[in-house]
């Protein structure tokens, strides 16, 4: 009996343990999507890319189709959004966080930007990684 009782606490307790890391996991992604929404705001382009993976692999998906590297995302950011009318302020709303495997998640939601040039809306799904342990966008389909 009390073998059994152990062996039901430690399942408890990891499964725990579990719940609160993909918790924390969610957390710090949430954090690095609000890190960009400022960032963005500020016409910080770079700060709003920390929250890319730095790669030649990244990989961003959007209406002229599929752009690969860290570099050319931000040469397309700074592009399409030349100044602080272009950019204006970013808001996100998460409509999903779902976990993929241990490491990684996806993330579905809309983009809400206030510009004096006019508002732009979309939607997008990203996919995080963990990478040296920070959190980092990989791939990023967004319109």
């Amino acid at each position: 009996m009390r073998k059994l009782l152990f062996i039901f606490a430690s399942i408890l307790i990891l499964s725990s343990c579990t719940k609160t890391t993909e918790e924390q996991d969610k957390k710090a992604i949430l954090e690095v999507l609000d890190f960009q929404q400022k960032a963005w705001s500020k016409h910080d382009l770079v700060g709003f890319m920390q929250g890319y993976w730095k790669s030649d692999s990244l990989k961003f998906y959007g209406s002229n189709g599929v752009t690969y590297g860290w570099d050319k995302t931000l040469a397309n950011y700074k592009k399409g959004y030349p100044t602080p009318d272009h950019s204006g302020e970013l808001k996100f709303k998460i409509n999903d966080i779902s976990r993929i495997e241990k490491a990684s998640y996806y993330i579905m939601g809309e983009y809400h930007l206030t510009r004096k040039v006019g508002d732009a809306n979309g939607i997008f799904m990203i996919i995080f990684k963990k990478i040296d342990g920070e959190w980092k966008i990989v791939a990023d389909t967004s319109s």
